[in-house]
């Protein structure tokens, strides 16, 4: 696994030259926050990077519950007994296998990889605002209808699940890259894609982490040039 540091946030990449799967530990002063769990293979080099960091596992956040965010759950929580784990209100349906929509939601079918056995019960669920630690939870859906970004208010980094990809080109969900078209396959709805990924601009980012791809320093620019392709292909 390949271990990427910028600040605080360490990028923790499966397979990065075949098939990116990123998941994120943000350090904090006294304990560290684990951002996705990635897919099952990558189970040791999660727990090799908080042994080597040596700060304990507090929280366990999950972005979205595609299996390839949730892969490892079951697994770490085992290890890491202690550690709350967190997804957002509306996904944690997605999470148990539930794909039905409410009635006020476009009435699209959920894509992507939707877990199933998942054991691990979430000890919180999640809405626009909350804290964990320095990180505040920003609503992002669209790849799924419950998606969370983690915005963090000390650095400005921001970690946004698959709202964005930078495998092949920096792109909102649901735009199709050639290169990596996996996200664009697993995105529910196209058009509030766009909506979050605005939110997730307005709040000038220092650092888009993504699920898949590389970390972007000083993204604003790259982040509004996606957002008028994105919004031309409408």
């Amino acid at each position: 696994m390949k271990v990427t540091k910028i600040g605080n946030v360490y990028q923790l990449t499966l397979w990065p030259k075949i098939f990116p799967v990123n998941c994120y530990i943000v350090e904090e002063e006294k304990e560290l926050t684990l951002i996705d769990t990635g897919m099952p293979a990558s189970f040791k080099g999660i727990v090799k990077a908080i042994t080597e960091i040596g700060k304990p596992l507090t929280n366990i956040v999950l972005t979205h519950a595609h299996g390839d965010h949730v892969g490892t759950l079951d697994k770490l929580k085992q290890i890491y007994k202690d550690a709350v784990v967190s997804i957002s209100d509306r996904d944690s349906r997605l999470l148990r296998g539930d794909t039905t929509l409410n009635e006020e939601e476009p009435q699209f079918p959920i894509k992507g990889g939707i877990p199933k056995g998942i054991q691990t019960n979430p000890d919180r669920l999640l809405n626009e605002g909350d804290t964990i630690g320095s990180l505040k939870v920003v609503e992002t859906p669209g790849h799924t209808p419950g998606s969370i970004s983690l915005f963090d208010t000390k650095s400005g980094a921001i970690i946004v699940g698959d709202a964005f990809q930078t495998r092949g080109k920096l792109a909102v969900c649901g735009q199709l890259v050639k290169s990596f078209p996996f996200p664009a396959f697993a995105t529910w709805n196209k058009e509030i894609s766009i909506q979050s990924a605005k939110k997730i601009f307005q709040l000038e980012p220092t650092l888009l982490a993504v699920g898949h791809g590389e970390m972007i320093k000083n993204p604003i620019e790259a982040i509004k040039k996606a957002l008028l392709v994105a919004e031309k292909n409408l």
